[in-house]
């Protein structure tokens, strides 16, 4: 299944909708220091963000870290029409060891506010596809790279495995996290796991309603919200993950006004239909067979992209060097709710296969 952001969504307007001043004031500190918190001082350090042409429109590239010497990540965001740049604070250590490059995709973030729906252009999966590709030619050429390493995220990885499979040329490796698996729609894994989890807990009401969407995912926009939300709201640690990870980096991120929040809530509903494109792809017919290193991270607790569909897919990849590994502890959403974590894998699985000498000739 594919993740919304369907609670923090509902839980972030209901506090834009009402603030207090001690609220506001609370955030202000916040904020501002996260954005302490974000400065690079150092030497050889690199600091940008703007707007880049990038298919026909202007979306919102930056581009962080310590080292302009440390391999270059570009992450492929999940939603869709989310935006990782929020977790910027959460995730400020990785930039120690890695140059990582946060798009803003059409009907996303600062790339949707500064527009609105009227200026995003062609929203399809294939034109989000090509963009991907204009990015990363953007970014070799910026930072004088020949490959950056691909590393995407929930509905991100849907785009990640096509352009990693096709495109061996532009990227280093592979890193999916919170993995999505579609199968053609044969996956149910979610599906029935809540079932269980409804049954058990006596829900009988919220149960009639998962039965009769049924599973063939066959669903409308809102139905698939409807099932994110009961999937992600009935597990405790998800829900947990959704209020102090993904709304509180949403409150108190230092790039984005009120108004700015408001946007990144309306992008998000805007992009809500790309879900419906995906629901047809089969990771197996399009091949599982990859010229670079491929590596996994699931979170060993994540309701909505489960971590066995993602096993039995790496299960059957091919690639040079693959590895697969659990995040403890882990929701949806698991290398933001356990950066460092997401850290040590990064170090010790992945930049090893890309930076010796036989990866260097891949």
């Amino acid at each position: 299944m594919l993740a919304t952001i369907a609670i923090a969504t509902a839980a972030s307007a209901a506090v834009l909708a009402a603030p207090v001043a001690g609220l506001l004031g609370y955030r202000q500190l916040k904020r501002a220091a996260n954005a302490k918190r974000l400065r690079i001082t150092t030497p050889n350090r690199i600091d940008e963000s703007g707007f880049v042409r990038i298919g026909g429109i202007d979306q919102w590239v930056s581009i962080r870290g310590e080292d302009r010497r440390n391999p270059v990540i570009l992450e492929i965001q999940g939603g869709p029409g989310a935006s990782n740049l929020v977790f910027l604070p959460r995730t400020r250590p990785w930039e120690r060891h890695f140059t990582i490059v946060r798009w803003d995709m059409r009907g996303a973030g600062h790339t949707f506010a500064a527009t609105g729906a009227a200026g995003q252009g062609e929203l399809s999966l294939e034109q989000l596809y090509r963009d991907a590709l204009e990015v990363t030619q953007h970014v070799r050429d910026r930072l004088g790279v020949a490959k950056v390493l691909l590393v995407a995220n929930s509905f991100g990885t849907v785009l990640g495995l096509r352009l990693a499979r096709n495109h061996p040329e532009l990227y280093s490796a592979y890193v999916g996290t919170d993995q999505n698996v579609i199968a053609g729609g044969r996956e149910r894994s979610a599906y029935d796991a809540l079932v269980a989890r409804l049954r058990a807990a006596g829900k009988k009401k919220e149960l009639a309603a998962v039965t009769a969407l049924g599973a063939d995912t066959s669903w409308s926009v809102e139905q698939l919200s409807q099932y994110n939300k009961l999937v992600l709201t009935t597990d405790p640690l998800s829900y947990d993950t959704m209020k102090t990870v993904v709304i509180r980096s949403l409150w108190f991120s230092p790039l984005h006004t009120l108004r700015g929040l408001r946007a990144y809530l309306k992008a998000m509903t805007f992009s809500e239909p790309l879900i419906l494109q995906v629901g047809a792809i089969d990771e197996w017919a399009e091949g599982t067979t990859f010229h670079l290193p491929f590596f996994v991270f699931q979170g060993d607790s994540d309701v909505l992209t489960p971590p066995e569909p993602a096993k039995r897919l790496f299960d059957d990849v091919t690639a040079p060097v693959k590895d697969f590994a659990l995040i403890r502890g882990a929701s949806h959403f698991a290398s933001f709710r356990h950066p460092d974590q997401f850290l040590d894998l990064m170090l010790t699985k992945v930049r090893p296969a890309i930076t010796s000498p036989h990866a260097l000739q891949l």
